[in-house]
């Protein structure tokens, strides 16, 4: 798991190789990652939108940005976490995730928390730095 924490705010991942969902033979490889957001500040906080940066072994850099997260503009109080699943494809064996989210307090202060990088990688294979 890789962790990171913005004004109170702990982004938690875990990525995890979907074989299932992979096609090796057309260079199609999926991961699934699934987020839990902590709001260990005093602030009720809602998440506004997101910001990934995706980058594949080749060096091909994707940016993703939308508001929400899977649909949801979750709000959460202070000492609640909100946890969801998603998933990246990726034309190589490899590759690295890092962004962030908006959020917003109550009093209408808007602020970025930081989610941690994390590397998409097949298990087993040798890793490739990015």
């Amino acid at each position: 798991m890789y962790s990171e924490e913005t004004r109170g705010i702990e982004v938690v991942v875990e990525p995890t190789y979907l074989a299932d969902q992979s096609a090796p033979s057309d260079d199609h490889y999926f991961w699934a990652y699934t987020v839990r957001i902590v709001n260990q500040s005093d602030d009720t906080v809602q998440l506004l939108s997101r910001h990934w940066k995706i980058t594949d072994a080749s060096g091909r850099v994707q940016e993703v940005r939308g508001a929400g997260v899977v649909g949801e503009q979750p709000v959460l109080r202070p000492g609640a976490s909100y946890q969801y699943t998603s998933g990246c494809p990726l034309a190589t064996t490899s590759g690295i995730m890092v962004g962030s989210y908006q959020m917003q307090t109550r009093d209408g202060d808007v602020f970025a928390v930081a989610i941690p990088a994390f590397p998409l990688d097949i298990p087993d294979l040798p890793r490739v730095l990015n």
